[in-house]
């Protein structure tokens, strides 16, 4: 497994969550990381994705001012920090790596790790 995501759970809105990705890759400072999340009959959407060998972040237009994304490249992880939590943020999410710069298109992501579940309440 080169990419294990975990911390989901459920929440009631307005709360917080954070979730981390373990990964087991070599040269992971070289890898943009990003989140994905999925709802049920949605498709696939990006949430956010910080960049391999500079500060860069981006965010989905829905989340920015309440997640952040973070990466500690000595544990080989990525975070994503979220905060005032809607019940429209209830999704599998998932994390992602690519050995290029950031991009929010999936399919150009290489490594996946299996989703956790994230549930919001009313």
């Amino acid at each position: 497994v080169q990419l294990q995501a975990s911390g989901g759970g459920l929440v009631q809105a307005g709360g917080s969550l954070r979730l981390s990705c373990a990964a087991s890759v070599r040269g992971f400072r070289t890898y943009s990381l990003a989140w994905f999340r999925q709802a049920p009959g949605k498709e696939r959407e990006f949430v956010a994705a910080a960049a391999g060998g500079d500060p860069s972040t981006a965010y989905a237009d829905s989340v920015k001012g309440r997640f952040t994304i973070s990466r500690d490249n000595v544990k080989k992880t990525v975070y994503l920090q979220m905060n005032s939590l809607k019940p429209e943020d209830t999704a599998a999410y998932y994390c992602a790596g690519r050995t290029g710069g950031i991009v929010d298109y999936g399919p150009l992501y290489v490594l996946w790790g299996e989703g956790t579940q994230v549930t919001v309440s009313s």
